[in-house]
């Protein structure tokens, strides 16, 4: 018991002796090595060393700043790197070794809690590069580094990649946990980091690769690894709803990362239509380190039984939170009924048939629905297109058999389904579509009309002129069609058929589908199914 009580108290001042000036000796190892590792100054405001299970080293204030001046905390200079917090340990062993205090030594871990990395503009990495090789030059004839670490852990991280653009903030990455490991000396590091997305709310896992951290020129720093982001509420976003999950893959450098993967939602919503789709999409992006800017290049969205192919961006504004998406979609592979399924209220959806757009699609930040920042203005082709409102349906086919002559076949409804052909121009604003340029063609009738339809559904607002191959008095039967042949040349065109004025109005449960004939004192307008005329009666 005495040799023991001996060796104790011996054990007790030679770690003491070591420990008095361990303090002040890794203080200086601390910065000797991370100078060295940067080339650059580095500041520590706080080092406390003491015993507890091994030998426990804590700091705080640690600054890195980039070699842009020699007196960079003088100047309020950002740093390149700072530490509010960290701490590490090594065995106890470590502390009665003459090895301790001197070169090299290693730390399993070290924790580190809320790390701010400043990634510069590009313009500055030129002076970073040169002012950075020869401080490197400078210190590294003189120094060594002495400290290595096997692993880092991370708390509360965060990137900023700041941009060249005037006005444009700094792109943010929030990192909620990163582990990072040395694969070898001049090698990279190896990382396994949780992500913080704000919006939509989620977390992004990723393992990968980071570095070797280019300290003269941080951007051209490599990255790559793979990400997975899920169980994300899209909710959060105003205007849709759904959960989507997201894999897949990217690497560059922190000034260009490449980016693909693919997305799954099983319930996305479009809120002003409420309709639930199975909507996937395959994506190859770029976001741009200088100023933050996302390239989509393409994204190919699948749903229900069309396709869509979008290219864009989605890029940062200055004058409020959020993007703005700009992107150019064409699809020759979709469905009428698929896009007004997701798009509009109405239940079923007005029309059926394949449909070829093209349209640029502009989505602006803010905190409206997004229906009402959703901008479209594009065109589009409908073949064999038919209507799901039995009444508008009815309108057509009599529309088609009357103004071929055909008026007995249409009291009758001898013909049903006639298919209808649709092209022209569209442009989307706050919920409003608008036609300036639709054409409408079904056998016998060519339309040119243009006009308005609301997403609710609610509103139909169509004016214009149709050209029908049979004379006017041709489309009606009994007295009034011989009433008619008096007014038949006024409406002929070049002595053959008719053009006379049309219009559709209404609501989807109420349309009025007619023809403005405009004959003596007041308007006759010709009902759909039958001959006699009414004031004002829908066609």
């Amino acid at each position: 018991m005495g040799l023991l009580a001996l060796l104790g108290i011996a054990f007790y001042f030679e770690a003491n002796h070591y420990l008095a000036h361990a303090q002040s000796t890794l203080r200086d190892r601390v910065i000797e090595t991370l100078a060295a590792r940067f080339k650059t100054k580095v500041e520590l405001a706080e080092l406390d060393v003491w015993l507890a299970d091994g030998l426990h080293v804590s700091g705080k204030g640690l600054k890195i700043f980039g070699p842009t001046d020699p007196n960079p905390s003088e100047a309020g200079l950002q740093p390149l790197i700072s530490v509010p917090e960290f701490h590490f340990q090594t065995a106890l062993s470590n502390l009665l070794r003459p090895s301790l205090l001197r070169s090299p030594m290693r730390v399993d871990t070290v924790h580190v809690k809320g790390m701010v990395l400043n990634i510069p503009p590009r313009e500055n990495q030129g002076r970073l590069s040169e002012m950075g090789d020869e401080s490197g030059k400078q210190m590294m004839s003189t120094m060594k580094t002495s400290l290595a670490v096997d692993q880092f852990v991370c708390e509360d991280t965060e990137l900023i990649i700041h941009t060249s653009k005037p006005g444009k903030k700094p792109l943010v990455f929030q990192i909620g946990h990163l582990e990072m490991k040395e694969i070898g000396p001049g090698q990279p590091l190896r990382f396994d980091a949780t992500l913080i997305n704000p919006t939509p709310k989620g977390n992004i896992k990723s393992v990968g690769t980071f570095g070797p951290f280019r300290e003269d020129s941080p951007r051209e720093t490599p990255v790559a690894g793979d990400y997975s982001f899920t169980q994300v509420d899209l909710g959060t976003l105003n205007g849709i709803s759904g959960t989507l999950s997201s894999t897949g893959k990217y690497g560059g450098t922190l000034g260009r990362i490449e980016v693909s993967g693919a997305t799954d939602t099983p319930d996305f919503r479009v809120a002003v239509s409420g309709h639930p789709v199975a909507l996937h999409t395959d994506f190859h992006a770029i976001v741009d380190g200088t100023d933050g800017d996302t390239y989509l290049n393409p994204v190919k969205a699948r749903f229900l039984h069309s396709l869509l192919t979008a290219n864009g961006k989605v890029v940062r504004v200055n004058d409020r939170p959020g993007r703005d998406i700009e992107l150019d979609v064409i699809s020759d592979r979709a469905r009428v009924e698929d896009l007004l399924w997701l798009g509009v209220k109405t239940d079923p959806p007005v029309l059926s048939g394949p449909v070829e757009m093209k349209t640029k699609l502009s989505l602006l930040p803010g905190p409206e629905d997004i229906a009402n920042r959703l901008k479209l203005d594009g065109n589009f082709r409908i073949t064999g297109g038919r209507f799901s409102s039995k009444k508008i349906q009815d309108g057509i086919d009599s529309l088609s058999l009357r103004s071929r002559g055909k008026p007995q076949q249409a009291n009758e409804h001898t013909e049903v389904g006639v298919p209808s052909e649709l092209n022209g121009t569209f442009r989307l604003d706050r919920g409003l579509l608008t036609f300036p340029v639709l054409q409408f063609a079904v056998p016998g009738t060519h339309a040119d009309v243009n006009g308005q339809y609301s997403l609710d559904g609610n509103t139909f607002d169509f004016h214009g002129k149709l050209r029908l191959d049979a004379k006017l008095s041709q489309m009606i039967t009994g007295w009034k069609s011989k009433m008619l042949k008096a007014v038949d040349p006024l409406f002929s065109k070049h002595g053959a058929g008719t053009e006379v004025p049309f219009e559709v109005s209404g609501t989807r449960d109420a349309p009025r589908f007619g023809l403005d004939l405009g004959v003596g004192p007041g308007h006759v307008k010709v009902e759909a199914g039958k001959d006699a005329p009414s004031t004002p009666a829908p066609f």
